[in-house]
């Protein structure tokens, strides 16, 4: 069960909406559920209307008007309790347990006799366009009494109260609690101040408005606002596009400076944040998408990107030094003011033969993550936090906007961003993935290697299919699930594509798709993930917080002594040279 909690000032304009037909007249038959006695022995059973709303909203508004109090931030506190899709409707019965159970836990309710309760409301008004169920509480924070109730920390101990409700009344209990990880979430106002923002600031550059053929945005009537708005609400996805770019920049950089000369290379817009009183001491970061239209730009701090992408959690994978930490200040002090960033060029292509040793090393890795016992929680984290930077790198170089690539780096960071630093992966993990995240954003320059992407990607799809075998025996049902499905699409789509380029560089004559069976391990991977199920159908030494077997073995059925890595592929120097016989060539197996 997941809590958003908002605050504001207008505990009419709240309830009004609750009661409406919503944004997009998803609102069904809203009702009270539970809350104060007095609204309950009045309003309970009723479909709500405006004027119910209005008297509700007065009885909950009475004390802070009475008492003349103010609190800072608002004192109208909301928030709204909300299932997946997939656990279907709770009766009212049980949101009303829910609801009480929660004000308990907040400690708006009487504490045990010791204070007046504050006055609150659930409302039930149907599921949210995504099939939802929730409820919504909207509660007054001054007490009859004239009294403030205490919201010290209230968003952490929301999730706290909802953790313990899922246990009392049997909900689904959420994944990521329990591993100590979270993903930041992307809230309806983020996207509605992007999209606003791009939408005004095309409209005051077009020719018409300076010329006054058209009203000023201001004067414009309101559905017409709103109508050039939602043209841009789809493509407001600023802190997911920044987030991949991040996270891309640091996997493929071999220290601090490295990383700003990257995020500046990207066209990502970085601005520094100082020790008080010190312009030579940087402890934080803000990133902002540059604007395309003359908005003004939206920054966010690293910590609100991820967990694991805050500057702090950043340095632990690179080099302390006194020359590094200077060198780091001189590159941010320059992204502050606008200034080169120093480096005369962009590095060159990487040598294709590279390529194919990267691919030999992340195939050993996947090896030795035999030896990496399941309850292993950091070094799992961190293994997926590497193998995410390598695909947001490779996105970076290659992707425009939301592609296969940032996808599955998206969801495979799920894994890694814990709350807690986590430590380091398995031995010489951080140097492999590092030189694979350089060969990724190396990408896009030289235009050479494409036999050797086809191993590396064919490598990285091993490495997420043994990630989600790790997930799913470790009871994370819903990111194995998530794992394995980008493997098997985003990952094997990038596959294929890689592998028909490789085709046609190297085999005369054209290879159509109907022609071509399925990439190499693309099957196998859809086949054997879900031997990494965990039941009484797999072997003991494989069962969660035991090791033993191999995760190549839980991904595709064999031992890591049958599955002996190839050499690197030999690409060729010419478009008529043939394959050698001994390379891994999919389309021609038997």
């Amino acid at each position: 069960m997941i809590p958003n909690v908002t605050r504001g000032d207008r505990m009419p304009g709240l309830i009004g909406y609750l009661v409406g037909p919503g944004r997009h007249n998803e609102h069904t038959e809203p009702h009270l559920i539970d809350g104060d006695g007095w609204l309950m022995a009045w309003h309970s059973g009723d479909s709500l209307d405006a004027h119910s709303a209005q008297q509700i909203a007065r009885h909950l508004d009475a004390p802070r008007r009475r008492n003349d109090v103010e609190v800072p931030r608002g004192h109208v506190w909301h928030c709204s309790l909300s299932l997946r899709a997939e656990e279907g409707s709770l009766s009212d019965e049980q949101w009303s347990g829910i609801a009480r159970d929660f004000v308990a836990a907040m400690e708006f309710d009487d504490c045990q006799g010791s204070k007046e309760p504050c006055r609150w409301v659930a409302i039930h008004h149907g599921a949210s366009q995504g099939g939802n169920d929730h409820i919504h509480i909207a509660v007054d924070l001054v007490r009859p009494d004239g009294t403030k109730a205490d919201v010290f920390r209230d968003f952490r101990r929301a999730q706290s109260a909802c953790r313990a409700l899922e246990k009392k009344w049997g909900l689904e209990q959420l994944e990521s609690a329990r591993e100590q990880r979270s993903t930041r979430g992307v809230k309806a106002g983020e996207i509605e101040a992007q999209a606003r923002r791009v939408a005004r600031a095309k409209w005051r550059r077009r020719p018409d408005v300076k010329d006054k053929a058209e009203p000023r945005w201001e004067d414009l009537p309101r559905d017409r606002r709103a109508d050039l708005i939602g043209a841009e609400r789809a493509a407001a996805s600023a802190r997911h596009d920044l987030g991949v770019t991040v996270r891309g920049a640091a996997a493929a950089a071999d220290d601090e400076a490295a990383f700003v000369r990257n995020l500046r290379e990207a066209g990502v817009l970085a601005r520094p944040r100082y020790a008080d009183g010190r312009r030579d001491v940087v402890t934080g970061y803000s990133v902002a998408l540059k604007p395309q239209a003359g908005e003004r730009p939206i920054w966010y701090g690293g910590g609100r990107l991820a967990h694991d992408l805050t500057l702090s959690r950043l340095r632990t994978d690179w080099p302390d030094t006194a020359q590094s930490a200077s060198e780091a200040v001189a590159q941010w002090n320059a992204a502050k003011k606008h200034q080169p960033t120093g480096r005369s060029q962009r590095p060159p292509a990487m040598d294709p033969s590279q390529w194919g040793r990267c691919a030999d090393q992340i195939a050993g890795l996947v090896d030795q993550l035999a030896s990496v016992p399941l309850t292993d929680r950091d070094r799992w984290a961190a293994t997926s936090r590497q193998a995410a930077g390598v695909l947001a790198a490779w996105s970076q170089a290659t992707e425009r906007g939301q592609g296969p690539l940032g996808r599955a780096a998206e969801v495979v960071s799920r894994s890694g961003q814990t709350w807690q630093p986590s430590g380091p992966g398995v031995a010489g993990s951080g140097q492999v993935m590092r030189g694979a995240a350089m060969a990724m954003a190396a990408a896009a320059r030289g235009g050479q290697g494409v036999v050797a992407q086809v191993a590396m990607m064919r490598q990285m799809m091993t490495l997420v299919v043994a990630l989600a075998a790790a997930a799913r025996a470790g009871s994370q049902a819903r990111q194995a699930e998530a794992l394995a499905t980008v493997a098997r699409t985003d990952l094997a789509a990038v596959h294929r594509s890689l592998d028909q380029a490789a085709n046609r560089v190297t085999v005369p004559g054209p290879v159509t798709e109907q022609e071509r069976p399925p990439a190499p391990g693309e099957q196998e991977a859809a086949e054997r993930i879900e031997e990494a199920q965990p039941g009484p159908s797999m072997p003991p030494q494989a069962r969660p917080g035991q090791p033993g077997r191999s995760m190549r073995e839980l991904a595709f059925g064999k031992p890591a002594t049958e599955a002996a890595r190839r050499p690197p592929p030999d690409i060729g120097h010419g478009r008529t040279r043939p394959p050698r016989p001994d390379r891994d060539r999919g389309h021609e197996r038997g």
